[in-house]
């Protein structure tokens, strides 16, 4: 060892121990994962990469960010909440982003992540690698072979770091893992590579080894480096045999060189702990991030180099399918930014709804056809906005994007808030809901009100009397991540059908503006708000309404689901003073509670009432189906509100 190694992992290990010190003291907030012991596993990694390449990280990621950045004051102002850190004290210890650094505290969801950087760097010819540093634990984590078998099909320039301590948290690996790591990393066609921290010639060269060959080659190599953490898993949470530590402590190269070289050492231990101190007093100095700041208006910011999407005019005979289709053509010939991802999406096939039908035909280079892997291909698209791209993911059934969830909630939502707005993730996720196509329980689903009211996170819904190509058209514009709901029930579904002898629709002006379907010369009875393929199954039974029982009815369709826009249905509630509140999902804790607890906080003497689908699993069978939907009641709760019979 030299002594610059010893005191690259020597800053590591002095800024550790005292970020341990000031936990202990009440001086920082949270938790603290170190990497003592394990601060020579990285640095030959780190020390063989260029600035062009990006590194994804995890909970236990100090050492990775000061062996890429040398800088200590910004970890520590970081993880002591100051506004001096790297993230303004908002990430803390699991949470850094700088510079093509990224670390997350959730266990291997980073792993895809890693393969979109790595995807927008063969796309572009650029001779830059993605790094990915996982733990042991990791192992467990079904998303890590989703991306392994994404990286060996794409042929990925992804390198997969994994420090094995021994250890997930506190459980031993022979608890934890079976079988053979090197069998599992081969049995996807990924070179595996092995070295350990002893062993220090071995591991520079090998260091060195597979980055140049995952550099040069453009392939996937997974990095097994044996290794031990000598400090508690976090804070003091350790339970191990105490004899154990001590042997491997008696091992530890920087120990080792210490004894060995005791004056060098003891110079450049003096030397760290200084900056160590001094960085501690900045920081102590140093002020909190306002809450004003913090939480800004997000959903404001649009991507203002977007290119404008408006090639395509509507003609009268236009499906909703036929226009979602239309945009994607018309976008991806000229954003070349814009990548397609989904499962059986490629010409002649061309997606399960044909949405994706002509697309890969034009543009085979990016429009990605990928295995069955929806948590992995989700992770990839993140990573790929993060990239600077802008990924449009198909989720094939929204019944799947469950698998989808982690991906949505503990990354993409987060990266932007997270990392103090130093990235968004502009990612568009879109997939098809809804029953009537006696699917059954797990494909026939409105899985929105999942989705709805997560950070960060717009959701749209598809409906046929707003042209999805314009729709579509604002979200591109979209800095933060989207998700799109389509009825697959409403894809065949003409645009702007509806009686206009006796109605008119209004659109509204403003970004992802809802649409009213409302009586063209009285007032109506009561006020519809609704959304997706339920809004034109309501328009479907105006005329019915009004020879039948005599009611006229406005609809008020939703378009953004999150954030809610419910200006301009209020000041229409005011002047009806009867509304029902219709969705497909089930109305329980859905989004019909959250637009009725808006109306009744602004109208007084309100009368509501709601309507979705039965909370049991929907059937197949064609007559239980359509009473598990309840849309034959949408006629009868109309009435019922109207007459006040409720």
């Amino acid at each position: 060892m030299t002594p610059e190694i010893y005191e690259s992992c020597s800053k590591i290990r002095h800024t550790e121990e005292a970020l341990v010190e000031l936990f202990s003291s009440g001086k920082m907030n949270g938790t603290i994962h170190t990497c003592v012991g394990q601060e020579l596993s990285s640095y030959f990694i780190i020390n063989a990469l260029t600035k062009s390449d990006v590194i994804f990280s995890n909970h236990r990621c100090h050492g990775h960010y000061l062996h890429r950045f040398d800088d200590i004051p910004s970890l520590i102002g970081e993880l002591m909440g100051k506004s001096n850190g790297v993230c303004s004290g908002i990430g803390s210890s699991q949470h850094l982003c700088r510079d093509g650094f990224f670390s997350n505290g959730i266990q291997g969801g980073i792993v895809p992540l890693g393969l979109g950087a790595a995807l927008k760097f063969k796309k572009n010819k650029e001779k830059s690698i993605a790094v990915v540093f996982i733990g042991d634990g990791t192992l467990g984590e079904g998303v890590v072979y989703e991306s392994l078998n994404l990286a060996s099909l794409l042929k990925l320039p992804l390198l997969i770091v994994c420090e094995d301590n021994g250890y997930a948290q506190s459980t031993k690996k022979t608890n934890s893992f079976s079988g053979d790591i090197k069998k599992r990393i081969e049995g996807f066609n990924v070179e595996y590579y092995r070295s350990n921290i002893w062993d220090e010639d071995n591991l520079e060269a090998t260091s060195i080894e597979v980055v140049e060959k995952v550099r040069e080659s453009q392939t996937p190599i997974f990095f097994h480096i044996d290794t031990y953490r000598l400090n508690s898993h976090s804070k003091s949470d350790d339970n191990r045999d105490q004899r154990e530590i001590e042997q491997y402590r008696e091992i530890d190269p920087l120990v080792i060189y210490s004894k060995n070289n005791n004056e060098i050492a003891n110079k450049i231990d003096k030397k760290i702990s200084s900056n160590v101190n001094k960085a501690i007093l900045h920081s102590e100095k140093s002020k909190t991030l306002s809450l004003e700041l913090y939480i800004e208006n997000h959903f404001e910011k649009l991507d203002l180099l977007s290119k404008s999407i408006d090639k395509s005019k509507l003609s009268k005979n236009d499906r909703v399918i036929d226009r979602i289709n239309a945009f994607f053509l018309d976008l991806m010939a000229i954003d070349k930014r814009v990548f397609f991802i989904g499962e059986d999406i490629l010409d002649p096939y061309g997606g399960a709804f044909k949405v994706s039908k002509g697309l890969s035909s034009k543009f085979p280079d990016r429009v990605i056809s990928t295995p069955i892997s929806e948590q992995g291909i989700a992770g990839m698209s993140n990573g790929m906005a993060l990239a600077g791209l802008r990924p449009y993911l198909e989720i094939m059934f929204g019944d799947f994007m469950t698998l989808v969830f982690d991906q949505v909630l503990n990354h993409a939502s987060k990266f932007y808030y997270m990392y103090d707005k130093q990235v968004t993730c502009p990612v568009v996720i879109r997939t098809p809901v809804g029953g009537g196509r006696g699917y059954g329980p797990t494909h026939s689903q409105a899985i929105e009100k999942y989705f709805v009211g997560i950070d960060n996170v717009r959701v749209v819904a598809i409906n046929a009397f707003s042209d999805p190509y314009k729709i579509y058209s604002h979200v591109h514009k979209s800095l933060h991540p989207v998700i799109v709901f389509e009825n697959k029930s409403g894809y065949g579904r003409q645009i702007n059908q509806y009686p206009k002898d006796f109605f008119i629709a209004q659109h509204e002006d403003n970004y992802l503006g809802n649409v009213s379907i409302k009586p063209a010369s009285v007032e109506p009875d009561v006020l519809i708000i609704t959304y997706g393929e339920t809004a034109s199954k309501v328009v479907d039974l105006l005329e019915e309404l009004f020879v039948e029982s005599d009611i006229i009815c406005e609809v008020y369709i939703l378009t953004c689901l999150y954030p809610l826009n419910l200006d301009e249905a209020i000041k229409r509630a005011k002047n009806i003073k009867k509304v029902i509140v219709l969705e497909e999902s089930g109305s329980a804790y859905g989004i019909a509670s959250e637009i009725i607890s808006v109306l009744i906080h602004n109208i007084e003497n309100l009368k509501v009432t709601r309507l979705g689908s039965l909370e049991v699993p929907i059937p197949s069978i064609r007559n239980l189906e359509d009473s598990v939907l309840q849309t034959d009641k949408i006629f009868q709760k109309i009435e019922e509100i109207v007459h006040d019979s409720l």
